[in-house]
């Protein structure tokens, strides 16, 4: 669904520019919270590498056009995956930063729709699908099951969302004069096709995680029940020196040892390499939702060619490498290398933050009191 140049006029693609803008710099100060997540500064400093790492993995996933229906293809478009492994607020950074590199380094969507990509890729399917996500887990029992069918069904309602979206946009900005009520029924209804195969990645995904570290996926926080200790009813009532004893022989329980995410970065890193350096040959060639709708509706009338067409990885392959299943892949390999540096550069810097700010708290609340007393 990635918006060419032209699509929408100038004064739209401005207002969603600051949107996109605007809902980034709110996510840069949420993700510095969900990065820490319950365990502190150490945890930001497990989950800051894992967050780059699932904006690699959407950009190679992305990679993996699938055949819809005669003729079009879809791509998962992740906001949903994004929001439920590392938080809506992170999940919105990570699907922008891909985009970000989509249209900079493989000209994949345009420039100047760089905003209206942002709104409708990253924001809109993200708040959508972690609302919807949220509202399940609440209603449905406590079970690991539980998860990944909210996972499922909330990617599944995205990505109609976010065809209503472009639709809203469309209506607002488009540059053709193509009436919009036959815009909102194609759209819609070729993506809810497109949103089974985003629902289905997205839970296997969600699935697969939980099944090995259900303390890494966000969206798991806080529904796994602690376990009680309970005195069955029939048993003797304890003397008063046996409750002395005990409370002498009692020691505070040594802290659980962190588990290392090492395993699970490897395994995530090789899964993007594997999909878009190997996989992504035998991916669908039919156009993805958005260029179909657009060829057969006449939206495309004034598209613009990109600006980054003469990129030497425009159209996800490398420029003088005639073999397409080398180009492709050596394309795909640097695409996964290059999003993920950016988007673990940018995770980094926001734990490293929350690091500061934690320490500056305590020594500006002494300062303080130091101030009062005297």
């Amino acid at each position: 669904m990635h918006v060419p140049d032209g699509f929408i006029n100038a004064p739209v693609s401005v207002a969603t520019g600051a949107v996109a803008a605007a809902a980034v710099a709110v996510s840069l100060r949420g993700a510095r919270r969900e990065l820490a997540g319950a365990g502190g500064v150490h945890g930001a400093e497990r989950t800051a590498p894992l967050a780059g790492l699932v904006a690699a993995f959407i950009f190679a996933v992305q990679m993996l056009n699938f055949p819809v229906a005669a003729g079009t293809s879809g791509h998962l478009l992740g906001g949903a995956l994004a929001a439920i492994l590392v938080g809506p607020y992170t999940g919105v950074l990570c699907v922008s930063v891909v985009l970000l590199m989509q249209g900079v380094l493989f000209a994949d969507g345009g420039l100047t729709a760089l905003g209206v990509n942002i709104t409708d890729m990253a924001i809109v399917t993200t708040v959508v699908a972690y609302a919807l996500f949220r509202g399940l887990v609440k209603v449905l029992p406590r079970r690991r099951r539980s998860i990944t069918v909210s996972a499922f069904v909330a990617a599944l309602i995205s990505v109609p969302a976010a065809a209503v979206a472009f639709t809203g946009i469309y209506a607002l900005g488009g540059t053709a004069d193509v009436p919009i009520g036959k815009v909102f029924t194609a759209m819609v209804g070729v993506h809810v096709l497109i949103g089974i195969g985003e629902a289905v990645i997205t839970a296997l995904t969600v699935g697969a995680v939980i099944a090995v570290r259900p303390d890494l996926v966000h969206g798991a926080r806080g529904l796994t029940k602690p376990l009680e200790l309970r005195t069955s009813p029939l048993a003797a009532p304890a003397s008063q020196d046996d409750v002395t004893t005990a409370a002498r022989e009692e020691q505070p329980a040594p802290a659980a040892p962190r588990r290392s995410t090492r395993p699970v970065w490897l395994g995530g890193l090789a899964a993007a390499l594997i999909c878009a350096g190997g996989i992504s040959y035998y991916a669908s060639a039919s156009p993805d939702g958005l260029e179909k709708v657009a060829h057969d509706q006449g939206i495309d009338a004034k598209a613009q060619d990109h600006a980054a067409k003469d990129s030497p990885l425009a159209d996800y392959g490398v420029k003088d490498i005639a073999d397409p299943r080398l180009s492709g892949g050596l394309a795909g390999v640097i695409g996964v290398g290059a999003t993920l540096a950016v988007g673990s550069g940018v995770f980094v810097v926001l734990r490293r933050r929350k690091a500061a700010d934690a320490v500056a708290a305590p020594a500006a609340a002494g300062d303080e009191q130091h101030s009062e007393k005297a």
